[in-house]
């Protein structure tokens, strides 16, 4: 079996199905990666660069396309190698590692399909017979009569844990967080408070503070504010509190994980074992969260989660992009030793749901491990008809002439 083509298939549709996330964000667009064979098998892969900026994606995939024609995927890291160093100069972070990555996994997929095993087995075999799945829940919907229906709408789902942003999200006053230390400490320690007291103690919670992916530039939380926040919720026994800080700061997460008494998490924007290193030497993290379609590849994922292992730091993996990118993660996250929990979408967009079809398996709060050949994903001509690309559709920070309305 040999490789005769590479293409890019941009989408976009309905974000999520989660009324309390439709509330902010009404659409997602998507990149998928097909490798055509001289056989009936295709490859395919996401890449999580297609949320934001899926108009790049198809020159860097036409880019890689001539390292791959006429290959065979019995050495994919080889493959992965040679794309990886001809883009050397703009390749090592960032952009161009991500698209690789859905390229990657594409080829994942493929020889999965091709030996007839789910990738998983690739990657080293499972390593859970389950793992918990928490509810990824956006926004701190507000007034908290609204959080509450947003928690009771999670549980009633199946889920056994979920996670809220920090600050206060309504459709009147959108986005609202504090940034003085003893205002920030004083409304998340409140927010906890209710949220304990409304699902009781047994039921995990997490909290994000988007600090890596701030909706305003100019709102974003120092170390001070960081501390003083972590100490209000410590006693609400939070799972982890994902990105109370900017990604420009490894040496402040560091110093944050040696004072807090919650487990700080976080990675999702790290691309590379290389600029995840930057992280881990310094133990910036208590649960890392790299992304199987977005850190550089499902090889560059168990490297990364193995670098994370070397140092007794768990990994729970963050998925938010289509259904690829999901099916992509709990393959690595089931492939994983160290994996603590597994992040999922609450109410699946057809953008999930028409592309893992029935290969996502959840039974009272666990995922269990795929089945199918390759990654369980398919993605067909009806869906591609259905979902046609909207240019401007992807995801980004608002910044003034660049006004995110969506």
């Amino acid at each position: 079996m040999k490789i005769t083509d590479v293409r890019t298939v941009l989408l976009t549709g309905p974000c999520t199905g989660d009324p309390f996330i439709l509330a902010c964000r009404k659409r997602r667009s998507a990149a998928f990666i097909e490798i055509i064979t001289d056989t009936e098998l295709v490859g395919l892969g996401e890449t999580y660069a297609g949320y934001f900026c899926p108009e790049m994606v198809p020159e860097i995939v036409e880019f890689f396309k001539p390292v791959l024609v006429g290959q065979t995927v019995d050495d994919i890291d080889e493959l992965w190698r040679r794309m990886y160093h001809c883009g050397n100069f703009w390749c090592r972070v960032g952009l161009g590692l991500n698209v690789l990555n859905g390229v990657e996994a594409a080829l994942w997929d493929l020889k999965g399909k091709c030996e007839g095993v789910p990738v998983h087995a690739l990657l080293g075999g499972a390593k859970h017979a389950s793992l918990r799945v928490y509810a990824s829940g956006g926004p701190s919907n507000y007034p908290k009569e609204q959080l509450a229906r947003k928690i009771d709408h999670y549980l009633s789902r199946g889920f056994t844990g979920f996670k809220l942003g920090a600050g206060s999200y309504s459709e009147k006053e959108g986005w609202q967080c504090p940034l003085e230390p003893a205002a920030a400490a004083d409304f998340e320690g409140g927010k906890m408070a209710f949220v304990r007291g409304h699902v009781g103690p047994d039921v995990l919670v997490m909290m994000d503070g988007h600090m890596g992916n701030s909706p305003n530039p100019n709102v974003t939380w120092g170390l001070e504010t960081a501390a003083a926040v972590m100490d209000a919720v410590a006693p609400y026994g939070l799972f982890f509190f994902e990105e109370p800080l900017h990604y420009t700061d490894p040496w402040g997460y560091a110093e944050l994980c040696r004072r807090s008494r919650v487990p700080i998490a976080g990675g999702e924007c790290l691309t590379g074992t290389y600029e995840w290193r930057v992280f881990a030497d310094c133990d910036a993290f208590d649960i890392g969260q790299p992304d199987a379609s977005f850190t550089g590849g499902l090889g560059e994922f168990m490297r990364v989660a193995a670098m994370l292992e070397a140092r007794g730091r768990k990994i729970a993996t963050h998925s938010w992009g289509a259904g690829g990118s999901l099916m992509q993660n709990l393959h690595c996250a089931f492939a994983c030793a160290n994996t603590a929990i597994f992040e999922a979408s609450v109410d699946f967009a057809p953008l999930h749901s028409e592309i893992m079809c029935d290969s996502w398996v959840m039974r009272d709060g666990m995922v269990l491990p795929p089945e199918t050949p390759g990654l369980g994903i398919t993605l067909t001509e009806k869906t591609k008809a259905r979902f046609p690309f909207v240019r401007g559709s992807g995801e980004f920070n608002s910044v003034p002439g660049k006004v995110l309305t969506d």
